[in-house]
């Protein structure tokens, strides 16, 4: 080479170092005024200015802008000059080359391309990551030390951009690794070593106030460090603000010095909670949003606080379970576990957390004391003082683990205990059907609303019914019988609730004055009218409720009978309305042939008054006349229960108007018998006394003693000899008619001497005093009423015909079977006479032996019997 073209080359060479100087000095002088960095997508300056607006440096002072050339490849084709025309014309002067074009055929299309304006120099990128870095590490100095920001953001941010397009991302992220770590271990971490000697909630502030600085401090290194972030990290799975994360997590919270007393410092704030003191919510909340952005929630803070919690639930729990009262610790417990769910809830814990809580809490509150949940005793005390609210929460805390139904061997007790005391309590019979009522409507207020209608429970309830109302016992109460005695009271309960209508209603089962919640209304019981005929009929159901629970229907049956037939014989019903519903629920209930008789009663009844026209009609058409007024009513001896006759001397008007209807009766109905039951027999007689004239309502037996008193003086006595001769009673009945006449609150009659009892050398004269406000006065008569002898014989009826209903049984089941076992046959007996009341065992065993002295069966070798045809 000539010394002219090296010349000529140095030239050119010095002219490319000069316009690389130029092109790449900074555009834009730093930031020193201390003014608020800018953003790293704040638009930078065009590349094409005009070398005028370019400020120029001197040389060995190198910008981070003069990374921005992108040297071509080497070894690349000659460019074609673009600025040539297709006619070969001479080119512009911008320079371009020109290229001289190939115009051989069939050579196809050229390929074009296109080379960078700016001449190509090398630069070293580890020189300029070097004197970049400087500025950096300056700037994080400044940023870590929380001093002025006087540097440029955007300038700091483009260099490091430049780092990453020539290669050296991962040099400059490993620099920036390794200062943060430095930081973060050395004067971030001292912040905290310094409370080690203080509680853990200090630990834990001082914690929380140095991740709040490494957070404030993270966003100036995320803006200057935002290109490597994206363009690098992103790319590969990671991120910055991992890093940052993980450096202080590995560095701060893992310590093993330091990571217990910060977990425990959160743990501890829920323990001040617990124990009732002021909780530093913010604290607390600013500690769980550290864990959860730290991603050690999981597994460092959540177990610790499960297992604080495990021990203190159950520490709690056998405190409290051994120190409080069933309903103390029950709503202890409610309010514990709402306490806990809802600080969960607050503090937007994790759903494990709150489903791990719940379940611990649970299991050694409901699980772990089940026991101390049902027992018998402090259940049974709820139960007696219906204790509605304190079951309903029992319930409810019971059932967050389905145990609820485990209450039911508890409740069927308490019922059966208590049932069983009512029903042989025999000083308080005449009270036992009211009793049972008002504990059933308590129990069913307690299934509807503290058991929420539990199925279960529910069964339980009517289970436990069943048993005590069937238990038997021979007492003085049923005669030395096995009758039950509920199915007797429920019949007279019907009778009173028939004979009095709603005002015989107790105050206690009166829905005018029902307390119970019905948790089926839409308004208040208090403020809804119910007429007496719905208070009948309720009572009535609510009756009905009790007598399905009673087997046998035979007691129940005897009783209803007898007392339905003094009510229409003695016109003692309220409402013929409620008489026929009663029969018409007796019929849904029990079926047509249990009241088969009944309805022959009503049936009577009603001919009988049609009899009694037709006798009066053509007593007018033949213009009779009658002394008194007599009413007949004729009765079919097998529907009716059976009298007693009692035998009684009829006075001569009485017995010829007798006389004549039953001249009348056996001319209309040939081959018919009356049989006059004068016990049963009411009149109305008409009695001067001194202070005025009454009509008395008495009985028959009663009118007869009074007639013996017409046309005598006030001061003339009858003694006790005369009156038994002139009636012809027998001296029980003489004493009982005589004692109501003259020893109860009315008293037509006066005894000589006074007393209570009547005895054979008494004398009685008329009451010259005897007064009443009213007109029309009703003598109360033993006959009305049940005498303990009449109670006996209904007893003995009703033993005496379960008997034959069970020996018949038996005979059915052998005509069936032919042969059959000893326990076969008992089981099918019980079985079939079930509805109308069944023996005991020994009972059962009696009847089949009187069967085999009988000979309709015989007891074979083998022990089984046969039927004998």
């Amino acid at each position: 080479m000539s010394s002219t073209q090296a010349t000529q080359a140095d030239k050119k060479r010095k002219h490319s170092d000069r316009t690389i100087k130029e092109l790449f000095t900074s555009q834009q002088k730093p930031n020193v005024s201390g003014t608020a960095p800018l953003s790293p997508s704040s638009k930078r300056p065009k590349l094409g200015s005009s070398p005028a607006d370019i400020e120029t440096t001197p040389e060995k002072a190198m910008s981070t802008a003069s990374m921005y050339h992108f040297p071509s490849k080497r070894g690349e084709p000659e460019v074609i000059d673009l600025g040539s025309s297709p006619d070969n014309s001479p080119a512009r002067k911008n320079g371009f080359r020109k290229a001289t074009p190939n115009m051989s055929a069939n050579t196809g299309p050229k390929k074009l391309l296109v080379k960078n304006f700016r001449p190509t120099r090398s630069v070293d990128p580890k020189a300029f990551l070097d004197q970049t870095w400087k500025k950096v590490d300056a700037a994080l100095d400044t940023i870590f030390q929380q001093g002025k920001i006087n540097f440029s953001l955007e300038e700091l941010y483009r260099g490091v951009e430049n780092i990453c397009r020539q290669g050296m991302a991962v040099e400059a992220k490993k620099r920036l690794v390794v200062k943060c770590k430095t930081y973060v271990d050395g004067p971030l971490k001292q912040r905290v070593d310094e409370m080690l000697g203080r509680k853990n909630v200090d630990v834990l502030r001082a914690t929380l106030q140095a991740w709040a600085i490494w957070n404030e401090q993270l966003k100036y290194v995320d803006w200057i460090f935002c290109y490597l972030d994206r363009s690098y990290l992103l790319p590969k799975q990671e991120s910055l603000r991992d890093i940052t994360v993980k450096l202080f997590r590995s560095s701060i919270f893992e310590n093993p010095k330091l990571n217990p007393r910060i977990v425990d410092g959160a743990c501890d704030l829920i323990a001040i909670d617990r124990a009732g003191e002021d909780l530093d919510r913010e604290l607390f909340s600013k500690a769980v949003d550290m864990f959860h952005d730290m991603q050690v929630y999981t597994h460092h803070f959540e177990p610790r606080m499960l297992e604080l919690s495990q021990t203190y639930v159950k520490e709690w729990a056998d405190r409290e379970s051994a120190e409080q009262s069933l309903p103390e610790y029950v709503k202890s417990a409610q309010s514990l576990m709402k306490s806990e769910i809802t600080r969960v809830e607050v503090f937007r814990l994790d759903g494990s957390t709150k489903r791990d809580l719940l379940t611990l809490l649970e299991d050694h509150i409901i699980s772990r004391k089940e026991t101390r949940l049902t027992n018998e005793d402090e259940f049974a005390d709820l139960l007696e003082d219906n204790a509605v609210e304190d079951l309903d929460r029992l319930y409810t805390l019971l059932e967050r683990r389905k145990l609820g139904v485990n209450l039911r061997p508890a409740f069927m007790k308490w019922i059966e205990d208590t049932g069983t005391y009512i029903v042989f309590d025999e000083k308080e019979q005449d009270g036992m059907v009211v009793k049972l009522l008002t504990m059933k409507r308590q129990l069913d207020t307690i299934w509807k609303v503290s058991f929420h209608r539990n199925s279960a429970l529910g069964h339980g309830l009517r289970e436990a019914f069943e048993t005590f109302m069937n238990k038997t016992k021979k007492s003085s109460g049923t005669w030395n019988t096995d009758n039950s005695k509920p199915g007797e009271m429920i019949a007279k309960y019907v009778d009173m609730l028939l004979r009095g209508g709603a005002k015989a209603i107790p105050a206690q089962l009166s829905r005018k004055t029902e307390k119970a919640v019905d948790v089926d209304a839409e308004e208040d019981n208090e403020d809804v009218v119910f007429d007496e005929d719905t208070e009948v009929n309720n009572q009535l159901d609510q009756v009905l409720d009790l007598f399905r629970f009673v087997h046998g229907k035979a007691v129940f049956e005897a009783f209803y009978k007898k007392d339905l037939a003094r009510r229409l014989l003695m016109g003692r019903s309220a409402s013929a309305d409620a008489e026929r519903s009663m029969l018409a629920r007796l019929k849904t209930e029990c079926g047509a042939g249990f009241t088969a008789n009944l309805e022959q009663m009503f049936k009577d009844i009603e001919l009988s008054r049609e009899e009694m026209s037709s006798y009066k009609m053509i007593a007018e058409e033949r213009n009779e006349k009658h002394a008194i007024d007599l009413n007949v009513n004729v009765l079919s001896a097998s529907s009716w229960p059976t009298y007693p006759t009692v035998p009684v001397i009829i006075p001569r008007q009485i017995k010829s108007e007798i006389d004549k209807f039953e001249t009348h009766y056996k001319a209309k109905h040939s081959g018919r018998k009356l049989d006059w039951k004068h016990a049963l027999a009411h009149c109305q007689v008409k009695a001067k006394f001194p202070k005025g004239n009454k009509e008395l309502v008495v009985s028959s037996f009663q009118a007869i003693v009074l007639l013996l008193f017409n046309g005598l003086r006030i001061d003339e006595h009858l003694n006790y000899e005369y009156l038994k001769e002139a009636t012809g009673l027998p001296p029980p009945e003489l004493n009982r008619t005589l004692q109501s006449l003259a020893c109860a609150k009315l008293r037509p009659l006066t005894k000589h001497p006074k007393g209570r009892e009547i005895n054979p050398t008494d004398t009685f004269t008329l009451n010259a005093n005897f007064t009443d406000p009213k007109y029309r006065i009703k003598i109360n008569t033993v006959q009305l009423k049940e005498t303990a002898a009449e109670n006996k014989e209904t007893h003995e009826r009703v033993a005496a015909d379960r008997n034959y209903e069970t020996q018949a049984a038996i005979v059915r089941i052998l005509k069936a079977r032919k042969k059959i076992t000893h326990s076969e046959l008992v089981a099918e007996t019980i079985k079939v006479t079930r509805n109308r009341g069944t023996l005991d065992v020994s009972g059962i065993k009696k009847n089949i032996d009187r069967l085999i002295e009988k000979e309709f069966l015989e007891r074979e070798d083998d022990g089984m019997y046969a039927y004998i045809a």
